[in-house]
């Protein structure tokens, strides 16, 4: 695997390729230097490359090549610096990290910053330091951020794992954690939570930097007081005034495009509408499903998104490289063809649709029209991080059933509304039918059920609860062991038998997403390790993946990217309504409440 030095020991051959006293590994000769800290497309400039890093840009190498040098002929094409993924959690690809790095390399990502909260909710401190241990191995820049809350909303949920201040302490010594993780207890902050703030100052103490994630339409007080809580960024924002906000306070707004996360298009408008500095905006994509990976793009398709908005295809591409290098502390090491900085350049023949047609990082070749020519081996992850399934019980249909009050015949209940391609629930309320002392769900209004299933602790324990916005119109079941941030099981369905046996079958394989109608399985995509990744390459999850939204699509459903909406029902940190293993919850005043509203008549 190419690794690549420090800039220190690198300094002097950098400066003997530069004054034409070594030659160069590469060199790139002809192209469009796309330069983001002037802003400026240069034409006609050559790169050498020495020891994995730029020696030299500039008009004429001549002088950098030597009899062994590697010469790759740009023709004329854009050279522009590597993409960066400012935010995003690998176990949204539902692969490892080797395998989500194998998927992105050839549409030129060379950079990202992952929080494996994910994995940290299932297995602790030992779960991040596989993922964090595994990053290293890769031949392209995998930078860690140690997870900040796990549980995401202590005392709303319970998790596999807790982690607080000594275990951020202690993963801050770890050579590629590049600071904390998405602080999504913002309650917590602006109360002035002792093991929030205490986990931030350990961040800030050693200069590194801290993730926000204030997922409140609110920006009034409570929003002032998380910022002055210490987190730098925050990728939550849904509107332009959420972006304005962010960045008048001296944080970075985040705009993501993930698989279900369409959120750039509304707060980019700060830029190109009211003239907000673009310095201080960057690109991410928070989640992005192996089906999205493999079939549409990850960082390229961001860039690609925000060009279609309106903005300039330069600033677009400084949103997705140098000003994320700068944000974490990198901007000498990453995210500019300049020298001294890491060799990671992609080669394009158009600006503004971005084309990959040549992908290096570290110096070597990745990746040539869209394949990837490196040779990665696969991850191997130990017996630990499997078998994390525990139900603790055969599940039946009775689990899934929910007993009215006593001596009604109807029923006001609250309903989680599923808003499409956001993050966001609505707090519904329908009036449901009573049936034998069951509370019947709606098809005929879309009011299905949604079922929480612990998976840690064996508990046997299920939380029910109603849901609306899937469209499911026939006996289905969807299951699934990635459940935002605690990650116990979440079943939505309309039939209570299918239910259990999405269930029962996702405890016999171990974790993994299921879709079952009338008792027969329609997709299944297994993910044995912790529940949330598949060992698999991301191409072969790819087409499972499919399969499942294919059959949620053949049982009524019509969201796009339904399965990431499924996946965040649980996730306690974002309004309005979510379900976890104590109940439903208000996230609106961080408090458990009641499935029954009033009893109708």
């Amino acid at each position: 695997m190419n690794t690549v030095d420090s800039w220190a020991k690198s300094a002097k051959t950098l400066v003997d390729v530069a004054m034409g006293r070594q030659s160069a590994d590469t060199l790139i000769r002809g192209g469009k230097w796309v330069n983001v800290h002037s802003g400026e497309v240069i034409p006609d400039t050559s790169i050498a490359i020495s020891a994995g890093r730029i020696a030299y840009v500039g008009p004429d190498a001549a002088h950098t090549i030597g009899d062994a040098t590697n010469i790759i002929e740009a023709d004329g094409r854009y050279l522009v610096p590597g993409l960066c993924d400012a935010h995003m959690h690998v176990e949204s690809g539902m692969v490892t990290v080797t395998e989500f790095t194998r998927a992105v390399i050839p549409h030129g990502t060379t950079s990202m910053f992952i929080d494996p909260h994910e994995i940290g909710n299932v297995l602790g401190l030992d779960g991040v330091k596989l993922m964090h241990d595994e990053a290293l191995t890769l031949p392209i820049n995998v930078f860690v951020q140690m997870p900040s809350c796990v549980p995401s909303a202590p005392g709303l949920e319970n998790a596999g794992a807790t982690l607080g201040v000594s275990d951020v302490e202690t993963a801050l010594q770890w050579p590629n954690i590049i600071g904390l993780g998405e602080v999504m207890n913002f309650p917590g902050v602006a109360a002035a939570d002792e093991k929030m703030l205490g986990e931030i100052a350990a961040t800030q103490l050693v200069g590194k930097t801290v993730g926000g994630h204030y997922a409140s339409p609110d920006l009034g007080r409570a929003f002032h007081g998380y910022v002055a809580g210490g987190a730098a960024d925050d990728h939550e924002g849904t509107r332009m005034i959420d972006a304005m906000a962010r960045v008048r306070q001296g944080m970075r707004a985040m705009l993501r495009l993930g698989s279900a996360w369409y959120d750039v298009a509304p707060q980019i408008k700060a830029i190109t509408e009211e003239g907000l500095d673009s310095r201080n905006f960057i690109l991410c994509t928070d989640d992005s499903h192996s089906g999205t990976l493999v079939n549409e793009g990850h960082m390229n398709r961001v860039v690609r998104h925000a060009i279609e908005q309106g903005l300039p295809p330069i600033t677009a591409i400084q949103m997705a490289t140098i000003n994320t290098a700068q944000h974490f502390g990198l901007e000498r090491d990453l995210g500019s063809i300049t020298p001294g900085r890491r060799a990671d350049i992609i080669i394009s023949s158009d600006l503004a649709t971005l084309p990959i047609e040549q992908v290096i990082a570290r110096g070597e070749i990745l990746a040539e029209d869209g394949a990837l020519v490196a040779q990665i081996p696969a991850a191997q992850y130990p017996q630990s991080a499997r078998n994390t399934v525990h139900l603790g019980k055969t599940l039946v249909a009775d689990d899934f059933k929910i007993p009215a009050p006593a001596n009604s015949h109807r029923v006001d209940a609250r309903v989680i509304g599923v808003i499409e391609n956001q993050a966001p629930t609505r707090a519904l309320q329908s009036t449901l039918d009573v049936n034998d002392g069951i509370v019947c769900m709606d098809e005929k209004n879309d009011v299905c059920q949604i079922a929480l299933v612990e998976r840690h602790r064996g508990t046997g324990g299920v939380t029910n609860a109603f849901v609306s916005g899937f469209g499911y119109n026939r006996p289905c079941a969807v299951a699934s062991t990635v459940a935002h941030d605690a990650h116990h099981m979440i079943v939505v369905g309309t039939n209570y038998a299918d239910m259990a046996m999405a269930a029962n079958r996702l405890g016999e394989v171990g974790g993994g997403v299921t879709v079952v109608s009338n008792g027969t399985e329609l997709a299944m995509v297994e993910l044995p390790i912790a529940g949330l990744m598949s060992d698999e390459r991301a191409e072969v999850v790819a087409v499972k993946a499919q399969k499942m939204v294919d059959a949620m699509a053949q049982c009524g459903c019509t969201l796009n990217n339904a399965y990431m909406q499924h996946s965040l029902l649980a996730l306690v940190v974002i309004p309005e309504l979510r379900i976890s293993d104590i109940g439903l919850v208000d996230v609106t005043t961080f408090s458990k409440t009641d499935l029954f509203v009033t009893p109708a008549a």
